[in-house]
């Protein structure tokens, strides 16, 4: 199931903007803001380059996906059963006491999750492993971790980078959802990670810096990484908190927020497709 059409990934990526949507308020809780951001990104990996199998999540020789910001799992969820991996009507039941769908992603219960995530910094950690894992066990699978860029404030990320360097992680991919605002402000507010492509060039990484809701700049990126060899790379993508939906586009307020029903019809006809 892979989608070669840009317009149709475009088409896509507002299927998944609605199930993100559809999730979190029907939850009356969750994460909006950074999973809209996300949502461009999160397309093209499961539409267009990932080598996986909805029908055999456990395959062994699948490509890897750490969400390491897991609060925004409402995009991976989208993302999973539009895919495939479990019925879409899932979708509705997010957060709810008996459902699967936990506010952060849980590999024990949900088909297609590769790593329990949700604790800050520590994805890149997990793709690290796995990315070691496949080398030594000579695959060819290849291990994506999507970091949010408040998230990268963490410590644990860089040691897992410097990890990633040593090994020569050409297998591993790295990207940044550079959308500057995190729970309590923006970056350079909270705790600036700025210049990100240096602090990751210096750490040995291959650096790509593209427009996060640019289909064709997100398709050439994972192009370029795939050609890299003998050192890990890392994608920074330029976004917008909230893109898709007007009134919580680069809005603080929106990173942990449902929206009340008025909210919620607006939203649902600014995603028509």
């Amino acid at each position: 199931m892979k989608i070669e059409n840009v317009e149709e990934l475009k088409k896509t990526s507002k299927i998944i903007r609605k199930g993100i949507i559809e999730q979190v308020y029907k939850a009356g809780s969750g994460h909006p803001g950074g999973s809209l951001s996300i949502a461009d990104i999160m397309t093209v990996l499961y539409f267009n380059e990932l080598n996986i199998d909805e029908k055999n999540p456990a395959w062994e020789d699948r490509d890897r996906v750490v969400l390491s910001k897991g609060h925004c799992a409402p995009a991976l969820y989208s993302c999973l059963a539009n895919r495939g991996f479990f019925n879409v009507e899932e979708l509705e039941g997010f957060r709810g006491i008996d459902s699967n769908l936990q506010g952060h992603p849980d590999m024990r219960k949900i088909p297609g999750v590769d790593m329990s995530t949700g604790s800050l910094g520590q994805g890149l950690s997990a793709a690290v492993g796995m990315a070691i894992a496949g080398k030594m066990d000579e695959k060819d699978y290849r291990v994506y971790c999507i970091l949010g860029d408040g998230e990268i404030e963490e410590g644990q990320v860089w040691e897992a980078a410097m990890s990633a360097n040593k090994y020569k992680l050409d297998n591993l991919c790295v990207i940044v959802d550079n959308n500057n605002l995190q729970i309590d402000g923006t970056i350079e507010e909270v705790m600036s990670s700025y210049p990100i492509d240096e602090k990751f060039k210096s750490f040995g990484f291959q650096i790509i810096n593209i427009d996060g809701h640019n289909i064709e700049e997100i398709m050439s990126a994972f192009e370029v990484a795939k050609n890299v060899k003998e050192k890990p790379v890392c994608i920074i993508a330029k976004t917008i908190k909230g893109k898709g939906v007007s009134y919580m586009e680069n809005k603080v307020e929106w990173h942990g927020k449902a929206p009340n029903e008025e909210q919620y019809e607006i939203a649902i006809k600014e995603l028509e497709i």
